[in-house]
């Protein structure tokens, strides 16, 4: 199990194949698990680096005894994980490569391409909120401390159990999707929970999108249920010269809903000069 330690906390990643570099990011309550497929694809022609945000998989924070409190309390947020994403491009010695994320992850890599766009050669996002707004209300009612306590109840097995009904609508495969949430939701902590989801509600890209000027893809599932597919358009209306692909029969997970167009579409992307 790789690990890498940075200043924030320890990360663990999965790595595999050869060439140039790519990074994959999950989404709000995932792990790099997600790309299980994907990377073993993509590592025919590229040296694919899946992360773990922290909070979430095999990461996490590591303060001292001083700091603890303090350090946990801003840990799990969008900017923390920015942070994360530089330090550890930096720490790999990965001067730039291309950043490919999913729901949170797409947000976090747009940042990386606005705060540090020497760092990014291009940006996919799938199923991206670009607004904070553009979660369905459930989400953003997780980002509320006192419905948040009531998915923690006896240990988070209220959250596991309403997740393991709801997965069988996120995904058109939802006995392998709720299989996949159980596993990723059953390693996460109620700080990580709030914290990350209540920094994803309030964050608002679009005053920065016109700073993006590297190549840029929007995948969007018109049947997501849980970010807004009309995203999309606000993309495209803050980065002009994005790629936008369309996915009619696909909702929030488009690598499980349409593997095969989504892997040839991102391949063929990733392969351009």
């Amino acid at each position: 199990m790789p690990l890498l330690v940075t200043d924030p906390g320890t990360i663990h990643y999965e790595t595999y194949g050869r060439g140039r570099p790519v990074l994959l990011l999950h989404g709000w309550l995932g792990s790099w698990a997600l790309w299980r497929d994907t990377i073993e694809v993509l590592g025919r022609d590229f040296r694919t680096y899946a992360l773990d945000f922290f909070g979430f998989g095999e990461s996490d924070v590591v303060p001292t005894a001083d700091e603890t409190r303090a350090k946990r309390q801003e840990a799990f947020t969008v900017p923390t994980y920015v942070e994360m994403v530089y330090q550890f491009m930096d720490r790999m010695g990965i001067k730039r490569a291309p950043l490919i994320g999913h729901s949170m992850g797409g947000t976090v890599s747009l940042s990386m391409a606005i705060l540090h766009p020497e760092k990014v050669v291009k940006v996919c996002v799938i199923g991206s909120p670009i607004n904070g707004n553009s979660l369905n209300l459930l989400l953003k009612l997780s980002g509320n401390p006192t419905v948040a306590s009531v998915f923690w109840l006896f240990k988070g097995k209220g959250l596991l159990l309403f997740l393991r009904g709801y997965s069988y609508f996120m995904a058109k495969d939802g006995r392998a999707m709720s299989r996949m949430i159980t596993k990723d939701v059953s390693m996460i902590s109620a700080e990580s929970f709030f914290q990350s989801i209540g920094t994803l509600r309030q964050t608002d890209l679009r005053p920065e999108l016109g700073q993006i000027q590297v190549p840029t893809m929007g995948m969007y599932g018109k049947r997501d249920i849980i970010v807004r597919s009309s995203e999309n358009e606000t993309l495209k209306a803050g980065v002009p010269h994005a790629q936008i692909e369309w996915f009619p029969d696909a909702g929030h997970f488009i690598m499980q809903d349409s593997p095969e167009r989504f892997i040839t579409t991102l391949r063929g992307w990733l392969k351009e000069n």
